[in-house]
């Protein structure tokens, strides 16, 4: 790829990126309530760590890194009302289990708090840790955009865009890219059971921003590739393992296997931050388990019999051999393995 061509692909995508949903105001942090998205743009402040960390749990919040940027503004609100760090750490790393982004971004806070840094230099850390991720979204919108031919379509799952993230996107920020270089010409968004953030959320997005897309159930996922329709999946990742497996939103497992059968190329775009060198694979990755009732009704309403019985895993895992491309701010990496990441992420490695 040439950089003039992924500063080009950047340059254009600028005009399909209004949103900023984590936004720190001084005093609070100012929170999009996705929960009541698309219907209701209703915003939330949280005033100390607990409410960050209520807000996460609870899902006002969510998607990889917007989970850690939120969990930086945390440990800022606590220094500010003079709360214990330990404590305050430990309550924001237990809100979400399977994000390590919540981790990578924690782990800096604290850091700086063992260095010594007053309340203004844990501000000036938790907003270089926000506009890193918005750098790094461009970057990797522009390298993932590149890789797709002109004219392609393209499928995602969940919601990887400026919700999810400080803005752009990851996975959502490539297809901002895409569409805006004219390589992207059709998009397709599973609803993403049980929460439908692809439904209520990617969809919200992408019309707010002009791009046209077609939501799809999740169960008609294999019938779309088959029918020629897409050319790549692009999906985001919570967790990466040393050996290239990934843990994303539950079904993305058997949408990798379903593009593999059809040909169709499977891109995962996330930041460094969310390459996880100490856990070694996919099997050691720790899969959250929410509340069944969230399985058995939509939006409150019941749907299921009473008495019945549900599991809701929140994420799944796919397999690195399964993965074509991975897609980070530090660059393109095809047929991701161990050797592969650690030799980009690994100690030494630029």
């Amino acid at each position: 790829m040439q950089p003039s061509r992924a500063a080009n692909i950047a340059t254009g995508a600028t005009q399909h990126d209004s949103l900023r949903a984590v936004q720190w105001l001084g005093d609070r942090l100012h929170l999009l309530d996705q929960r009541k998205l698309p219907f209701e743009e209703a915003w939330i402040d949280c005033r100390d760590a607990d409410d960050v960390a209520r807000a996460i749990r609870d899902l006002v919040v969510r998607g990889a890194p917007a989970i850690g940027i939120a969990a930086a503004w945390g440990m800022v609100l606590a220094a500010r009302h003079g709360d214990d760090a330990a404590r305050a750490l430990a309550t924001l790393r237990a809100a979400r289990p399977t994000a390590v982004n919540l981790v990578a971004a924690l782990d800096r806070m604290q850091a700086r708090i063992e260095a010594g840094a007053d309340p203004a230099a844990l501000v000036r850390e938790a907003q270089a840790i926000q506009d890193q991720d918005l750098a790094a979204n461009r970057a990797m919108g522009a390298m993932g955009a590149a890789l797709i031919r002109p004219g392609s379509g393209v499928l995602t799952h969940c919601n990887t865009g400026s919700l999810a993230t400080s803005g752009f996107g990851t996975a959502l920020g490539v297809i901002r890219a895409g569409c805006a270089s004219g390589n992207i010409v059709r998009v397709y968004a599973g609803e993403t059971r049980p929460w439908l953030q692809g439904a209520r959320l990617t969809m919200w997005e992408l019309q707010r921003d002009g791009i046209a897309a077609t939501l799809i159930a999740d169960s008609a996922a294999a019938h779309l590739m088959k029918s020629g329709r897409v050319q790549w999946v692009i999906v985001g990742a919570d967790r990466i393992a040393a050996n290239g497996d990934t843990a994303n939103k539950i079904g993305t497992y058997q949408i990798a296997i379903a593009a593999r059968h059809h040909g169709v190329k499977f891109m995962v775009v996330a930041p460094a931050a969310t390459v996880d060198l100490a856990t070694p694979t996919g099997d050691t990755i720790d899969i959250e388990l929410r509340d069944p009732e969230e399985l058995l009704g939509i939006g409150g309403h019941r749907t299921v019999v009473a008495g019945a019985q549900a599991w809701n895993p929140v994420f799944d895992v796919t397999p690195h051999d399964l993965i074509d491309v991975l897609v980070t701010e530090r660059g393109v990496i095809t047929q991701p393995d161990e050797a592969a990441l650690r030799a980009v992420f690994g100690p030494g490695a630029h």
